[in-house]
């Protein structure tokens, strides 16, 4: 079968392991059902701006032209680094947006891969955040009022914490083993001064999270549409947003979202 659109990253579904499925524009193909099957994915040279539509011959910021990388809300600063949003003070790109985006709940938590880092998401995207970044196990430490505060929180355990996915050590499903999240999660709470102790999250529930991996890459080696537009190869599982193949190569969907291709499977 060939399909062809645009990519955007994939939807997930936190069953176990995790459905993933991948827009390529109208389409939805599946993408559990073709591990172990030889796919095909042929970038067309197309781009196509995810904010505004309009083609590019540079993609910005996984899916942006230059255009929408400086003035897209989504694309604003504070998604990157919480802390900035100025949301609060009714300063933003577009305050509509920010209303919906920085001015709600969001989660400050702790994930789990080859070391534990902390990070933050709105609430609606649990557990897709942590899916996205390829964690084996997360829980929540706390729940504030708007992204700002999260984005202090997140600055303050920086200090003892990476906010980086190692995406290599990641794709090999190296894990730290018996570590108990609840006793980490005490402990990381009395590094807070008492004014942002008070957003602790009550619930202690730990969320383990497995992927449909047939084979780990032993030394992945990540390749794109840029330098190789024609992809092809026996797909050996999914994790976070990468694609691993056979020789040991993964492809990062979301860093190619707005991309054109060609899929045959």
């Amino acid at each position: 079968m060939q399909l062809e659109g645009s990519i955007l990253k994939m939807h997930t579904e936190l069953v176990s392991p995790v459905k993933y499925t991948l827009p390529l524009s109208e389409n939805l193909i599946e993408m559990n059902d073709l591990i172990g099957k030889e796919i095909s994915l042929n970038f067309t040279g197309q781009i196509n701006c995810i904010s505004c539509g309009k083609q590019t011959k540079t993609s910005f910021g996984q899916g942006f032209c230059y255009n929408c990388l400086q003035t897209a809300p989504e694309a604003s600063e504070s998604v990157m680094r919480p802390e900035l949003s100025k949301a609060h003070f009714g300063i933003a790109r577009d305050m509509e947006w920010a209303e919906k985006h920085d001015l709600i709940s969001h989660i400050v938590y702790l994930a789990v891969s080859n070391e534990v880092k902390v990070g933050v998401t709105r609430i609606h995207q649990i557990p897709t955040r942590w899916i996205d970044q390829g964690a084996s196990l997360a829980i929540k430490l706390a729940t504030t009022p708007n992204r700002h505060i999260a984005g202090i929180i997140e600055v303050f355990l920086k200090k003892h914490f990476t906010d980086k996915t190692n995406w290599r050590a990641m794709l090999k499903n190296e894990i730290i083993e018996n570590i108990d999240l609840v006793t980490e999660k005490e402990k990381v709470l009395q590094l807070l001064p008492k004014e942002l102790r008070k957003y602790t999250e009550p619930d202690n529930s730990t969320t383990n999270i497995n992927y449909p991996v047939q084979l780990f890459p032993n030394q992945p080696k990540s390749i794109g549409f840029d330098k190789t537009p024609k992809i092809e190869g026996i797909l050996t599982g999914i994790k976070g947003q990468y694609l691993m193949f056979q020789d040991d190569s993964v492809l990062n969907i979301r860093k190619h979202s707005g991309y054109f291709i060609k899929m045959k499977f």
